[in-house]
């Protein structure tokens, strides 16, 4: 990454009771350097701000530069949050996977859709998944130096024909070469193979889990665990590409391919090392594995696991649940068609409660044009039509009081879904308010009062204008629609 994109780092938050906060930090302030380095990426920032003391140039919101000094102990955080992770700016993808999300959504949305990383950065950070073919080697020397790990790596298949053919790039063919590099450093990855029907299932995919098993052995696994997961298609793809979406059928070889080899590797390194996503059984429509089957959870963020611990939380928190509701409330509680079975049981056990009344409803993405999807992709569009239909329908009991909106269908402080369509616009076109729920205690705290905090069904007020305050002891928030 060229020096010349390297800018300084824009503090967006200063913590209350930090040392940043003493200091006098403030939003808008910007770190150019510290004790004379200059960060790249929040991995240097950390680095650099460990030692006791720190000279840091700073220019204040006005564009002033000021030097401050900073004794404090070692390690200690100075409490400050930035605009981004990577000062220098993104490390592009070079490769042209026809499967690669980004280049199957339509144009003109939001900007931020369209960045195409292959980041090791953020996967150190974050836990993104990148592929190895665009480190150059002065990154590769880094990865080594700072010793970061583990990474997270997009292996999809180890013969080297075949990856190629997935990724379009010659290097990818390298892949087990790269691995490898790792494990001579005592570094590690948990890797991902994102199954493609008729190119990388099969007996490739065997070759594939075995190749990865002979990296996990020894004190220091180079290879942590391994992921499969179903590839996701939209109909904004490319015409021409080859690629076909999974089908009930083809979700049930794969498990029937990938269970027996779980049983061996439990048996040789006493450890699954490689799982299937939730999806794989929820569209073959075969029960989830039970929890003890995913260990200590390695690739929840990655979809393995992450609807069996949802509903095994569900059910420790709910036994908290009360007998009854007063006023009695009405919700449409909406998720993806795929999981709309797996959470059948949750409703009804909120709808055990007196006066508490949920509806699930499960929708497919005709946005995207998919049969079978999962709550992320749900967009606006697809709720405004087919919500919009099911409350049109004579006799229907409508929406209720309101829509429980999964905060998993929105990007993480931006009240938009996928298709750029705002949170309010979609409440006014139902002409029902939509409260986002972040996780169980969201739902729960959304059904029920006073038990999981003090809950008040918020629209907008007489002047037309929506609520400014959030809901006391509501782990979400709430978006009302004119009445």
């Amino acid at each position: 990454m060229s020096r010349a994109t390297l800018q300084p780092a824009l503090i967006t938050r200063v913590l209350p009771g930090s040392i940043g906060e003493e200091i006098g930090f403030e939003a808008g302030d910007r770190i150019v350097s510290i004790n004379g380095e200059r960060p790249r990426d929040l991995i240097d920032y950390r680095f650099l701000c460990a030692d006791e003391w720190l000279e840091l140039e700073v220019l204040d919101g006005d564009g002033q530069a000021h030097e401050v000094e900073i004794e404090k102990d070692y390690d200690a955080d100075l409490g400050l949050e930035f605009s981004t992770a990577l000062f220098d700016g993104l490390i592009q993808c070079n490769n042209h996977c026809p499967f690669c999300f980004i280049d199957q959504q339509p144009p003109g949305k939001r900007e931020t859709l369209y960045f195409k990383d292959d980041d090791y950065r953020l996967s150190f950070l974050y836990g993104s998944y990148l592929t190895l073919t665009n480190l150059t080697e002065p990154e590769w020397n880094r990865i080594e130096r700072l010793r970061l790990s583990p990474l997270y790596v997009s292996v999809h298949a180890t013969e080297p024909d075949v990856r190629i053919r997935l990724l379009k790039n010659l290097r990818a063919g390298q892949i087990l070469d790269h691995l490898r590099w790792f494990q001579a450093r005592q570094l590690q990855v948990h890797a991902q193979v994102v199954v493609c029907p008729g190119i990388n299932d099969g007996e490739h995919l065997r070759r594939t889990l075995y190749d990865l098993a002979d990296l996990h052995g020894g004190d220091i696994p180079a290879v942590l665990s391994a992921a499969i997961v179903p590839v996701g298609l939209t109909r904004f793809r490319p015409a021409e590409d080859e690629l076909s979406a999974v089908s009930p059928a083809d979700a049930q070889a794969v498990i029937d391919l990938v269970q027996p080899i779980q049983a061996e590797f439990r048996q040789r390194f006493g450890s699954h090392f490689a799982w299937l996503s939730d999806e794989w059984f929820l569209i073959a429509g075969r029960e989830l594995p039970p929890a003890a089957s995913y260990e200590d959870y390695p690739q929840l963020e990655n979809g393995v696991g992450s609807i069996r611990s949802f509903i095994d939380q569900f059910q420790v928190k709910a036994a908290g649940l009360p007998a009854q509701v007063s006023p009695p409330r009405h919700f449409t509680w909406v998720v993806g068609n795929v999981v709309a079975q797996a959470f059948a049981p949750l409703a009804a056990r909120l709808n055990q409660v007196s006066g508490l009344r949920v509806d699930l409803v499960g929708l497919a993405s005709r946005y995207w044009g998919q049969q079978l999807t999962v709550t992320g992709l749900l967009t606006g569009q697809d709720l405004i039509e087919q919500l919009g239909a099911q409350v049109a329908v004579p006799g229907s009991p409508g929406l209720g009081d309101g829509i429980l909106l999964p905060s998993i269908m929105l990007k993480p402080g931006d009240r938009r879904f996928l298709d750029d369509l705002p949170v309010d616009q979609v409440a006014k076109a139902l002409n029902c308010p939509i409260w986002v729920a972040e996780g169980i205690d969201g739902l729960l705290a959304a059904c029920v009062d006073p038990t999981f905090g003090e809950l008040q069904i918020a629209g907008f007020g007489l002047d037309g204008q929506p609520p400014t305050s959030p809901i006391p002891g509501y782990p979400g928030e709430v978006v009302g629609v004119p009445g």
